[in-house]
C-alpha cells in the first residue's frame, strides 16, 4: 500500500532496464537512412584561417555535404549565445562563438568543418581530405599569464584578455576586519581544471520534416537549449523545434549546454532532408566539450585573538577558455559568492574575480558549479588558520559556526536553518578521533604517514528558478507525472512517484515520469544546481493539489454533499464524520478523459542550504608519494529524505568525483604550444573502485520551510565536500615533515616532490 512511501529506501525502478541492457540511449535508436556527421577540428591552439579547400572531400565516396562557417553564415545562422547574467563591474565581453570557426581558431579541437556522409568512416576519411590553411599565432593557456602584460591577445574587443571584473561583498568592512585582526592567514590556491567525463559522450540525431526541426540528443536541459537555438541561432519561433532525450548516460553539467555540433547537424538535416547523426569520441570530448573549475588566486582570512573569524577576502582569476560558454561566467562569480564563507559566521566578506580568455576549451558548470570552489577556498583557509594558531581544527570550526537562524551571510544569502554544529558533533563520534593516534602508530610501523582531515561544506542549491509540472490521466490507467526537470541518473523515476503516491494515496506502480521532451513538457529548466526535487517537486505538489481542488466539486456532486465537508485521504474523498466516500478512480471514470489533467508552475526563487561535516583518513608512502584513501565518513543534512538509499547513492557518486579532483584528475595544456596533454583516459585519470574506500554517509534531517516537501538539494554535495576534506588529511599526514601546502590533484609525483623538497 502507498502509506509510508516517503522516507523509505525503495530500490530504483529504472535500474532493471539499465542492468539488463535495455536502456535506450541516442545511439540505440536506429533510423533507416540516417547519414553520419564528423567534425574536422583545429590542431592549433591559436591560428588565423587563411583558407579552406573542401573540393577533394566533397568528391569522395559517400559524402553528401561539407559545411564551413561560410555556409552557415549564408543561411543566417547566428553565433552560440552566452545567456549567463552576471552583475559585473563593467559590461562582460562576449565575443562571437560560431558553430564552425570563422576567421581564426582559438583552442585545440575547435570545430572548423562538418562533413556528412553515408557512413561514419566515410565522413571521417573525407574530413582528413579537407585542406585548411593556418597561420599560427602565439597561445596562452593559464589565466594569470593571460592577464599579465604582454600576453598573446585572443580578442581585439577584450584588451588584456579580460572578460569581466566581478565584485561581491563589502570592501570597506572587510578591510576594517583585517585592520583589526590579531592573526591573518593567506594562501595562494588553485582549483584545478577538470572534465566531467560522462560515460556516454555527447550524441545527437537531427531531422527536418519540411517545417520543423527535431533534435534527439543526450542532454540535461532541452528547454534551455531549444530557446537558445530558436532565438539566437536560427531566429525562428521555439515551436519550430522539438528537442527530446532518451536515457542519458551521465551529464554532471556538461550536457546542459548548446554546442556547435547541434547547430551543424540541424543545418545539414535541413539541407539534405535526411536524418543526420553525430557521436563524439572521447578525445573530442576532452578537446571540445567544456571543462570546469580552473579558479586560482589569493585568499585571506582575518581572526581575532580568540580565533574568531573577522573577515575573508579573495582575489581570483577565473579561466573562461577561448569563449564564454552558456553559464561559464556565472560559475566563478554568482555561484562562488553564494557559498563563500561556508557554514561560518564571518561578518565581512569581499570577493573579486577577473575572468580571463585563454587558448583552451571553454569552462562551464560541472557538479557544484562554483560551490566546490567556494567551499574549498573557505575550508583551506580555516585549516591553515588552525595550524598557524595551534588550535584544534574541529574546535576552531565549532567556535565560528553559524548558530542563530535565520542568518544572512555577508554576501546576502538568507539561511532559514542549519544543523551545522550537530553535523560536526556527530561526525567526531563517527570518526573516532581518540583512536586515531593508535591508527597513526600502526601506519608508522609499516613505514607510512597517516593523516586525518575534517572539513565542512555548505551548498546553496536551486539552479535556475521556477519550474513546471503537470499530472495527467491517460486512458491506460497510469498516471503521468510530467516534469520540466530532468533525470540523467538521479533516480527520478523512483523518487517522484514515491512522494506522489503518498500525496495521493495510490500505489507507486501507477505513476510514470514524463520528461525531456518539449512536445510533451512545454516548459522547464532541466537539471542543474541540485534543483529537481525542491523546485520541480514543489511544482508537482502544486499540480496534484490543483488537481484535487478540481476533483473536489465533482466528488461533492457524486456524494451529494457540500465540497467544504469533504476530506481527501487514501485515494478517496469522504464526507467528514461518515464512511461515505468516492475514490479518485471513480471520479476519473465519471468524467470525460482529460477532465482532471492539471498543470502548475512553481515561481519560487528560494534556495535551500544542504550542509555537512566530512572526515577522511589517508596513508602516504614517503618513498613514492602515493596517497591511499583509507576511510571516508560524512554526516550530512538534506532536509526531509524522500528515499535515503537514493540520497546516499547521490552523495557517494559526488564524493567519488570530488575525491577524483583531489587526488587524480587534471586537464593539462602545454604552456608553449597550447596542445592538450590530457586528451584521453590514458592521460586523464578517473577514480576506480580500487581507489575508493567504503563511503560511509549518515544523515541528520532538518526539514526546510522553503518548500512543502521540506527537502534540500543533494545532487552536488559530495563533489563540494570531498576536495578540502581529502587535502586536509594529506596535509595532516605531511605536517610532521614541514609540508604545509599542496595544490590539487595530489598525485604521487607531486606529493613525492613536496616530501623531497621538505627533507632538503
Amino acid at each position: 500500500m502507498p502509506d509510508g512511501n516517503i522516507g523509505q529506501s525503495f530500490r530504483r525502478t529504472e535500474d532493471l532496464r539499465f542492468l539488463t541492457g535495455q536502456g535506450r540511449y541516442v545511439t540505440d535508436i536506429a533510423t533507416p537512412g540516417t547519414l553520419h556527421g564528423h567534425v574536422l577540428r583545429s590542431p592549433h591552439a591559436h591560428a588565423r584561417i587563411t583558407g579552406i579547400d573542401a573540393a577533394a572531400a566533397r568528391a569522395m565516396p559517400g559524402v553528401r555535404l561539407v559545411l564551413t562557417h561560410a555556409d552557415l553564415a549564408a543561411e543566417g545562422i547566428g553565433p552560440l549565445p552566452c545567456p549567463a547574467v552576471v552583475a559585473t563591474v563593467a559590461p562582460i565581453i562576449i565575443p562571437a562563438r560560431h558553430a564552425l570557426a570563422a576567421d581564426a581558431v582559438r583552442h585545440v579541437g575547435e570545430a572548423v568543418a562538418f562533413v556528412v556522409a553515408e557512413t561514419a568512416a566515410q565522413a571521417r576519411d573525407a574530413a582528413e581530405a579537407i585542406a585548411v590553411g593556418y597561420d599560427p599565432l602565439p597561445a596562452v593557456v593559464d589565466s594569470r599569464a593571460a592577464l599579465a602584460p604582454g600576453a598573446p591577445q585572443l580578442w581585439p574587443e577584450a584588451p588584456g584578455n579580460a572578460v569581466f571584473r566581478f565584485e561581491r561583498g563589502d570592501r570597506a568592512a572587510t578591510e576594517a576586519g583585517f585592520a583589526a585582526a590579531a592573526h591573518v592567514v593567506e594562501l595562494e590556491l588553485i582549483n584545478n581544471r577538470i572534465h566531467a567525463a560522462p560515460i556516454e559522450p555527447r550524441a545527437a540525431v537531427a531531422r527536418w520534416d519540411g517545417t520543423r526541426f527535431d533534435l534527439l540528443l543526450s542532454g540535461q536541459g532541452v528547454h534551455g537549449i531549444r530557446r537558445q537555438l530558436a532565438e539566437a541561432v536560427f531566429h525562428l519561433p521555439e515551436e519550430r523545434f522539438r528537442l527530446h532525450c532518451p536515457d542519458v548516460g551521465g551529464g554532471f553539467g556538461l550536457k546542459n549546454f548548446l554546442f556547435g555540433e547541434y547547430v551543424a547537424l540541424l543545418v545539414a538535416a535541413r539541407r539534405l532532408g535526411t536524418p543526420v547523426a553525430w557521436v563524439a569520441d572521447y578525445t573530442e570530448e576532452f578537446q571540445a566539450a567544456v571543462h570546469a573549475r580552473d579558479l586560482r588566486g589569493r585568499a585571506r582570512l582575518a581572526l581575532d585573538a580568540e580565533g574568531r573569524f573577522l573577515a575573508l577576502q579573495a582575489d581570483m582569476a577565473a579561466d573562461m577558455g577561448a569563449y564564454c560558454s552558456a553559464n561559464g561566467p556565472a560559475c566563478p562569480t554568482n555561484s562562488v559568492s553564494t557559498a563563500i564563507g561556508g557554514v561560518y559566521a564571518i561578518p565581512a566578506i569581499f570577493l573579486e574575480v577577473t575572468g580571463a580568455f585563454t587558448n583552451t576549451a571553454p569552462v562551464d558548470a560541472y557538479r557544484g558549479a562554483g560551490k566546490p570552489e567556494a567551499n574549498y577556498l573557505t575550508e583551506r583557509l580555516v585549516e591553515a588558520a588552525a595550524r598557524q594558531l595551534g588550535i584544534d581544527p574541529v574546535a576552531l570550526r565549532r567556535r565560528n559556526l553559524i548558530t542563530a537562524f535565520p542568518y544572512r551571510s555577508a554576501t546576502g544569502m538568507l539561511m532559514d536553518g542549519g544543523r551545522f554544529g550537530a553535523n560536526l558533533d556527530e561526525l567526531e563520534t563517527l570518526a573516532d578521533r581518540p583512536g586515531f593516534a593508535a591508527r597513526k602508530a600502526g601506519s608508522a610501523a609499516a613505514g607510512r604517514l597517516r593523516g586525518l582531515g575534517i572539513a565542512c561544506f555548505l551548498e546553496t542549491s536551486r539552479g535556475a528558478p521556477h519550474e513546471w509540472a503537470a499530472i495527467r490521466f491517460p486512458a491506460d490507467g497510469t498516471i503521468a507525472l510530467c516534469l520540466g526537470t530532468q533525470s540523467n541518473g538521479q533516480g527520478h523515476e523512483t523518487s517522484f512517484p514515491q512522494f506522489a503516491a503518498e500525496h495521493l494515496g495510490l500505489p507507486r506502480e501507477r505513476f510514470r515520469l514524463v520528461q525531456a521532451d518539449t512536445d510533451q513538457v512545454p516548459y522547464g529548466n532541466g537539471h542543474g544546481g541540485a534543483r529537481s526535487l525542491h523546485v520541480g517537486g514543489t511544482a508537482l505538489v502544486m499540480a496534484m493539489d490543483a488537481m484535487l481542488a478540481k476533483a473536489r466539486p465533482i466528488a461533492a456532486r457524486l456524494l451529494q454533499a457540500a465540497p467544504e465537508v469533504l476530506d481527501y485521504a487514501a485515494s478517496a474523498f469522504s464526507v467528514r464524520g461518515t464512511e461515505t466516500l468516492v475514490t479518485l478512480d471513480a471520479i476519473l471514470a465519471a468524467e470525460p478523459p482529460g477532465s482532471l489533467d492539471t498543470e502548475a508552475k512553481n515561481l519560487s526563487e528560494l534556495i535551500t542550504f544542504p550542509s555537512g561535516a566530512h572526515v577522511a583518513e589517508v596513508e602516504v608512502d614517503p618513498e613514492t608519494g602515493q596517497v591511499t584513501l583509507l576511510r571516508y565518513q560524512a554526516v550530512d543534512d538534506y532536509g526531509r529524505l524522500i528515499n535515503p538509499m537514493l540520497t546516499r547513492g547521490q552523495v557517494q557518486g559526488g564524493l567519488a568525483q570530488g575525491i577524483g579532483q583531489a587526488l587524480l584528475e587534471e586537464v593539462t595544456y602545454e604552456a608553449g604550444s597550447g596542445q592538450l596533454l590530457s586528451a584521453s583516459f590514458m592521460d586523464y585519470c578517473l577514480p576506480r573502485a580500487a581507489d575508493l574506500p567504503g563511503l560511509d554517509v549518515a544523515f541528520g534531517e532538518l526539514p526546510t520551510l522553503s518548500n512543502p516537501l521540506g527537502v534540500k538539494g543533494v545532487g552536488q554535495a559530495g563533489a563540494i565536500a570531498a576536495p578540502q576534506t581529502v587535502v586536509a588529511a594529506v596535509l595532516d599526514a605531511l605536517a610532521p615533515l614541514g609540508v604545509a601546502h599542496l595544490d590539487m590533484p595530489l598525485t604521487a609525483p607531486k606529493v613525492w616532490g613536496a616530501i623531497r623538497a621538505a627533507r632538503g
